[in-house]
């Protein structure tokens, strides 16, 4: 789902309170999320079982949250998505982190065990960054190009298939050099979700170097000057860039930036997700509503901006903590 879809309507009313609210660096945050105060009677064990690009950042959440619940003990697990389903499935995580939504047959199973289906809460918005490393000149690609950079399949259509920097306008001692590709393991739902996304669930190449987290990418990239790779904005460092991206040939190339995230310009945008196990006709796990209370607070979000993600408009915030309520 392009997330300008899933956003709005919700998105339309909030986004001029969100880019009006204080600044916290160069994100802006939705000045109507509360603070979070503590409640009585909370205590007991968390597990987190998921994402590696939402690892980061569920490990701050719960240091956060500890903050508030010093008897609370949360442990964090970010192998990838596709180990969320199975955890919360057999009981062994109550958060579930995922940087895509739940397959159907993911959802199947869980609804075969408990009669009801999983509870997904949208967390964070991120804008998947294709990146270059920082010396390199590129300017802009198209979606059409990431899918022939990435993809043996070429399914959105480019001409040829790409392997040089030549045949993306560059120059000089560039021209003729080779990608370096490096991409994601199939556990990861950043895999996942750039397949369907970008590589309109085409094959990716043989070439591609598959690493077992976001970071790794990250530093495969800085360390090499011809590379080029895929991960989650919020693992962006000082030897990366991230390269803007148009939705056509000859469209607008748009940065990676929270505003064009909101509003759809951006095309590789996307929520960040965290599945639960909630019996709707049951009132629900206190610690589990509460940790899902702190994440949609103020103090929750300015740590969704700290760790270099997108925070979640106000409406938004609203709309999932009634999930859980």
């Amino acid at each position: 789902m392009r997330i300008q879809r899933a956003l709005m309507p919700a998105v339309a009313a909030a986004l001029v309170a969100v880019l009006a609210a204080p600044v916290l660096g160069q994100v802006r945050l939705d000045s109507r999320l509360v603070n979070y105060r503590a409640v009585s009677g909370i205590s007991g064990n968390l597990s987190s079982v998921g994402s590696d690009t939402l690892n980061n950042l569920m490990t701050l959440w719960a240091e956060g949250f500890q903050r508030f619940y010093p008897n609370v003990r949360i442990q964090v697990e970010g192998k990838g998505s596709s180990t969320a389903p199975p955890a919360l499935i057999a009981g062994t995580a109550q958060l579930g982190p995922m940087s895509r939504p739940m397959r159907g047959s993911e959802i199947d199973q869980f609804e075969r065990k408990y009669g009801y289906k999983p509870t997904e809460i949208r967390v964070a918005v991120d804008a998947l960054a294709v990146f270059v490393n920082k010396d390199n000149p590129l300017r802009c690609l198209s979606m059409e190009q990431v899918d022939a950079i990435f993809s043996k399949t070429r399914r959105a259509g480019y001409r040829e298939d790409i392997r040089t920097w030549g045949q993306l306008g560059l120059t000089g001692e560039w021209a003729s050099r080779p990608l370096s590709l490096f991409g994601r393991n199939s556990a990861s739902g950043t895999y996942g979700f750039f397949k369907e996304h970008v590589l309109r669930n085409g094959d990716y190449k043989d070439e591609v170097k598959e690493q077992p987290g976001s970071a790794a990418v990250v530093q495969g990239v800085t360390a090499d000057r011809f590379a080029i790779g895929y991960s989650g904005i919020g693992y962006a460092t000082a030897g990366v860039r991230a390269v803007p991206i148009a939705e056509r040939a000859g469209g607008a190339c748009m940065e990676a930036t929270a505003p064009n995230a909101y509003d759809g310009s951006y095309p590789i945008a996307r929520f960040l997700l965290v599945y639960v196990n909630r019996n709707p006709a049951g009132r629900g796990d206190p610690l589990v509503r509460e940790f899902v209370r702190y994440v949609f607070s103020r103090q929750g979000q300015e740590v969704v901006i700290k760790d270099g993600y997108f925070p979640i408009p106000a409406p938004i915030a609203v709309e999932d903590l009634k999930k859980v309520e």
